[in-house]
């Protein structure tokens, strides 16, 4: 068993907090099963603020669920808009176009995407986009620059298709 969510073909196990923290989007994401050699999953918890959401996308190769910890959340799927709560649970096939939003002041959500033929990409997508921290507060908002975004979700199988969700 290890708690270094980066060994393949290990048990891991993480205790709350534990994992590799990113500044993200303005956000924090929490790294807690990467998507190495062996796995056909990565495990991503975020803690993100109100308004936030990613442009609309698609993932080229991964399944993603989402697991609802804490707040709202509204997603954007098949020409609908879902809200939810904690404890929801959405499941995003790979090539189906979506995004979400976060509706409460703040919201704590996992991310677990599979992959059905090869190694999941989107931690790297994470760590890529993301700058490597110690801290799990919130970092001050900042510039995104959406051609870099476009760049390395493209890297990373996924298409950027449009905006994000307009303002609250």
């Amino acid at each position: 068993m290890s708690n270094e969510p980066t060994l393949a073909n290990h048990s891991v196990v993480l205790a709350a907090g534990d994992g590799q923290h990113y500044e993200f989007l303005n956000h924090v994401a929490t790294v807690k099963l990467t998507g190495t050699a062996g796995r056909s999953m990565s495990v991503v918890e975020f803690h993100a603020p109100r308004g936030f959401g990613p442009p609309e996308h698609r993932h080229n190769h991964e399944d993603e669920l989402f697991f609802v910890t804490d707040g709202e959340l509204r997603f954007f799927t098949g020409g609908e808009q879902i809200d939810t709560g904690a404890g929801a649970f959405a499941y995003l096939p790979l090539g189906i176009p979506h995004t979400f939003q976060v509706l409460s002041e703040t919201a704590r959500y996992i991310n677990v995407t599979a992959c059905r033929d090869g190694v999941p990409r989107f931690d790297e997508m994470v760590s890529s986009l993301g700058v490597r921290t110690g801290s799990t507060l919130m970092p001050e908002p900042g510039y995104i620059d959406p051609a870099e975004v476009a760049a390395v979700c493209a890297a990373h199988g996924i298409d950027i298709l449009g905006p994000p969700p307009p303002p609250l």
